[in-house]
């Protein structure tokens, strides 16, 4: 297939400043293609409730109501990140361009480290609240869903945190979208009443995204990156798949090499947006108040697909991985280190419906539950059928950020090369309800400074996992190659675990609710 002939997946913001100029088309027909997948019907295949669904509840197939797998049939944690959430992205494009009209659409990306991200956050077309369209103003198809149909918690019997009945409208940062229980809702209510100002809730989301985005600290009065930007450059720099996929497989690589400047896997500053965008305050901020008790959808495993956002965020993080294969040369082929941590069905989360439990994961492993036929017969896709985009799926990106090698050098800012990074280990994510932060932090010269935040998109209740008991591990490594050798010397260092309860652990409280030891630290 030839670049003329493939379709492109362009960001956001062009469709945004092509709209500004005047050529309002590509972004009305976007609008129009999103509006008709949320009509649909619940239960018809190409409606947004229904590809909504399969990331986490309402839990279809054997994930809904069976222990033994994880509540939906996204894959983390594991070899199959990218690719899973690569053919997700395909099944949801081929939707829209199932709207009458719309057969021309393909799914933005939000650019995330572009510079209008880094300094105004996230763009409008995600946000604002009406749009004209065919000469009606509607709803702006792309930053909320309502509820078509109810969905129901089966995890959680006694307190159905992610319970959503009809008509329940998705949220974002500062709100809260528990309505459960009643405890929940009363909650969720006395918290939503300080935040009715529209428009205000939107500066408060995107400075909290520009403050995830473009972080930075000063040492030895030179700066110090510590922002999620950084660590969208620095994944292209992993050395092979394996560690470059997911978190399970670079933390094992990360414990065996001390020393060294640790690997960031894609799925670490992934998560990050995932938790800026659905209500966790970048740690460390002073420009602006944190706030506490917001608890968006895009925050927790269990409803991030059903926010709209999820997909453009999400074809960001595809277009991250093309850039990855593109620049390691792996355009064609990817490797597995077998039996090496994330590559079993088990690690990180557990099993996804259709996969057995403690199952070896593999390029052949069924992307469940996408299909797609073949000499008139249907099978399940597997990541062989979408390493390379263009010859295989027709589709390439525009060019974005992180693809000039001038900028990627600007956008790290070091200020030394030390040789030292913190590992924390143990962390027991049993007792914690839902995703939650590690955040690191030294003590330099009588000041505090943040080193760095690892953030964990998790589900509701782990408890309702039963592989998720014998996985409860997680890892964190916060490299300190970038802070001159001479000041590390007299430094000590603090982390602090925070979850949707508040500070759940920190440096001199390494326990939890339930008296277990949390974490322990060290640096090496």
């Amino acid at each position: 297939m030839t670049t003329q002939t493939l379709r492109i997946r362009r960001s956001i913001q062009e469709l945004q400043d092509a709209y500004t100029q005047g050529n309002k088309k590509p972004l009305e027909d976007l609008m129009r293609a999103w509006k008709g997948v949320k009509e649909l019907p619940p239960d018809d295949p190409r409606s947004f409730f229904k590809l909504g669904g399969f990331h986490g509840e309402p839990f279809r197939g054997a994930g809904w109501g069976n222990a033994s797998y994880w509540g939906g049939y996204c894959n983390h944690g594991n070899v199959l990140f990218p690719t899973w959430h690569r053919m997700y992205l395909v099944k949801l494009e081929e939707a829209l361009r199932g709207v009458p009209g719309c057969e021309d659409v393909t799914l933005p990306y939000w650019d995330e480290t572009s510079e209008e991200s880094i300094q105004k956050g996230i763009p409008w077309a995600l946000t604002v609240k009406d749009f004209e369209l065919d000469g009606e103003s509607i709803p702006n198809p792309l930053r909320s869903f309502v509820f078509n149909q109810a969905i129901v918690d089966h995890i959680d019997h006694d307190k159905p945190s992610y319970s959503k009945p009809k008509g329940y409208e998705t949220v974002r940062y500062p709100l809260s979208g528990l309505v459960g229980s009643k405890e929940d809702l009363a909650a969720t209510r006395l918290h939503n009443k300080h935040y009715s100002d529209y428009d205000k809730n939107v500066e408060l989301l995107n400075a909290n995204v520009v403050n995830w985005l473009n972080s930075i600290i000063i040492v030895d009065d030179k700066p110090v990156s510590t922002h999620v930007a950084d660590k969208y450059k620095s994944c292209l720099e992993a050395p092979n798949y394996t560690v470059f996929s997911n978190n399970s497989s670079a933390a094992q690589w990360n414990g065996e090499r001390p020393g060294t400047e640790p690997v960031v896997p894609l799925e670490e500053p992934h998560d990050s947006i995932h938790l800026a965008v659905g209500g966790f305050d970048y740690p460390g901020a002073t420009d602006y108040s944190p706030i506490d008790g917001a608890n968006g959808d895009m925050g927790e495993n269990d409803t991030a697909g059903l926010d709209p956002i999820f997909f453009f965020h999400h074809c960001n993080v595809d277009r991250v991985f093309w850039l990855w294969q593109k620049r390691q040369g792996f355009t064609d082929h990817l490797d597995i280190i077998a039996g090496y941590p994330g590559t079993n069905s088990v690690d990180g989360q557990g099993a996804t419906p259709g996969v057995a439990p403690n199952s070896w994961l593999g390029l052949e492993s069924p992307l469940a539950p996408f299909k797609q036929v073949e000499q008139g017969r249907e099978r399940d896709c597997t990541s062989l059928d979408c390493i390379n985009i263009e010859r295989q799926l027709g589709f390439t990106y525009s060019k974005g950020s992180l693809e000039d090698p001038a900028e990627l050098e600007r956008m790290t800012l070091k200020a030394g090369r030390g040789t030292q990074a913190l590992h924390v280990t143990g962390i027991n994510r049993a007792p914690i309800r839902g995703s939650f932060l590690v955040s690191a932090f030294a003590n330099i010269g009588g000041k505090r400074h943040h080193v760095g935040t690892r953030a964990v998109l998790s589900r509701w209740n782990v408890s309702g996992c039963a592989n998720c008991q014998t996985h409860l591990e997680v890892q964190a490594f916060f490299g300190l190659h970038a802070f001159p050798e001479k000041l590390l010397q007299g430094a000590t260092y603090e982390v602090e675990i925070r979850g949707r309860d508040g500070v759940l652990a920190s440096h001199a409280k390494q326990t939890g609710p339930t008296g277990k030891r949390l974490f322990h630290l060290e640096v090496k």
